[in-house]
């Protein structure tokens, strides 16, 4: 028996140390993968310490050593699209990977209407508009999808979970909808491989997919770590820890407690904290070879630490962030604005404030003001967004001469009783669709704004009222739930709401700003 022992000892000492000496390659290099056409490949994963790693793409061959943290990375040259190809990963053990295709890579991130399922077999909120038709012609194997599970972390992790689906009417109900969509029109466009990588999780906030590093380094974001900081420690020396009613906890959502105490809860399990995201769904992807990003999110904004105010400079940071850990220069980062929709997340400074992310280089901004659901913070018409998004791509960075943006408000021009608007992205012409241009207000010097009559002319719009006799400035679409707002190009996309003034705007539920 003392024999055995020993001998089971011994052999499972070997087994383990065989077992550690395994190659094992990061999991978004598996079978069905796509990679990024024309760009250097990084390639990477663990092995045991001073390992030789070689990696063989086609006749391409580099080989790397693992370091003391037993990580290894290669770069492969640019590759041309096609495939199917196989990649060799070796080490002590072999790996070979099956059905590669060279194509198009792109990220989509944010919250809940990204990970919006196509199925609604697939979740409460799920489903897209004609459902079962568009499952059923979705039989575009050259479409991949890598879906990042949900995983959170106070310090970057080392690896995510997740594998490539080929598109099929078997697999498409559980890919991300807006993902698949923009996917699908793109493949039609520009006939390459097309892979999505969604790393998204509902009701997160901006703040939670941008690294520590770059949140601490602006002095009004450095707060939220700081009051994450308080909260995990707190949390970590009495996970049930409460906190007496009325007080106003930095954690999640710096609401007064309903209850006589409510507990404090793990705050590396809350999509509103900051940085959590970023450490355990982003920097493990990075440096993956890809083309942009395709971003939606807001809803959360309200609530989060970033608040409405701020997201326009959290935004911001979030790209800056991105592509300086990517290392891929400037890439294309496309975003979502809000659609119209009773909730107090889906308000016009909201959207203003994502609007911003057009003063940002290389950037583009989807409108779907048109798409809304009055009751419904997840709208099923996601087409558009595909559709949209994919004009955005194709024009900015495929190449192609057309219309990409609905009109965007450019200046005014005062003339007595009347303010005449103009406008670029005129897209062949200005639109009002469906009737006269509804949901355009007016204000004179007292700031009331009244129901404004507005008429196109030529490349601008007339806007006047007979109640303000000299009018200052103008709203269009300035509302929670601008339903039937009509401010279309002829290219058939719409303006997105703006406003010519810069005043206070009250909500009620939020504090006032400029």
């Amino acid at each position: 028996m003392k024999f055995r022992s020993c001998l089971a000892a011994a052999l499972g000492t070997l087994l383990a140390s065989v077992a550690s000496a395994n190659v094992t390659p990061s999991a978004l290099f598996s079978d069905h993968m796509v990679l990024q056409q024309d760009a250097a490949i990084p390639v990477w994963g663990t092995a045991d310490a001073g390992e030789v790693v070689t990696v063989t793409l086609g006749d391409q061959k580099q080989t790397a050593t693992a370091g003391a943290d037993k990580r290894w990375m290669v770069r492969l040259p640019k590759q041309t699209a096609g495939g199917p190809v196989e990649m060799t990963i070796a080490g002590t053990n072999s790996i070979t990977i099956h059905d590669i295709l060279i194509g198009e890579v792109w990220v989509g991130s944010g919250q809940s209407n990204m990970t919006f399922p196509v199925s609604a077999s697939k979740g409460s909120y799920a489903g897209i508009t004609n459902e079962a038709q568009e499952i059923a012609a979705a039989n575009y194997p050259k479409i991949r999808m890598f879906t990042v599970r949900d995983a959170k972390g106070s310090e970057p992790l080392p690896a995510v979970a997740g594998t490539w689906e080929v598109c099929s009417p078997q697999t498409v109900p559980g890919f991300s909808a807006v993902g698949y969509l923009f996917a699908r029109d793109l493949q039609k466009e520009i006939n390459v491989p097309i892979g999505i990588v969604t790393t998204a999780v509902g009701a997160s906030t901006a703040e939670s997919w941008i690294s520590r590093e770059a949140l601490v380094a602006d002095p009004l974001l450095k707060p939220m770590v700081d009051n994450f900081d308080a909260c995990l420690k707190a949390y970590r020396a009495n996970p049930a820890v409460t906190l007496a009613a009325g007080t106003r906890p930095p954690w999640p959502m710096n609401k007064a407690l309903p209850a006589a105490t409510a507990r404090l809860g793990d705050p590396l399990r809350d999509q509103h904290e900051p940085t959590v995201d970023y450490n355990g769904m982003v920097a493990p992807i990075i440096p993956y070879a890809m083309r942009g990003v395709i971003w939606y999110q807001g809803e959360s904004v309200c609530w989060g630490d970033s608040g409405v105010s701020n997201y326009g400079r959290v935004q911001a940071t979030l790209i800056k962030d991105w592509r300086t850990r990517w290392g891929q220069g400037d890439f294309p980062f496309y975003i979502v604005q809000l659609p119209g929709q009773q909730n107090i997340s889906n308000n016009p400074r909201l959207r203003e404030q994502q609007a911003t992310v057009l003063s940002i280089p290389n950037t583009g901004m989807a409108c779907i003001i048109d798409t809304g659901e009055a009751k419904n913070v997840h709208p099923h018409n996601k087409a558009p967004l595909g559709e949209r998004l994919t004009k955005i791509a194709l024009a900015n960075v495929y190449g192609r001469k057309i219309e990409y943006s609905g009109p965007v408000y450019d200046s005014m021009k005062t003339d007595a009783a009347t303010i005449r608007l103009s406008f670029t992205h005129i897209g062949g012409g200005l639109v009002a669709k469906g009737g006269p241009l509804k949901w355009f207000q007016i204000a004179g010097a007292d700031q009331k704004f009244v129901t404004a009559d507005a008429k196109i002319d030529g490349e601008t719009i007339v806007v006047s009222s007979s109640q303000v006799a000299a009018p200052v400035a103008v709203r269009y679409a300035w509302d929670n739930y601008p339903d039937g707002c009509n401010l279309w190009n002829a290219a058939d996309i719409p303006a997105a709401p703006f406003r010519t003034d810069t005043w206070i705007y009250p909500l009620v539920g939020l504090t006032e700003w400029k």
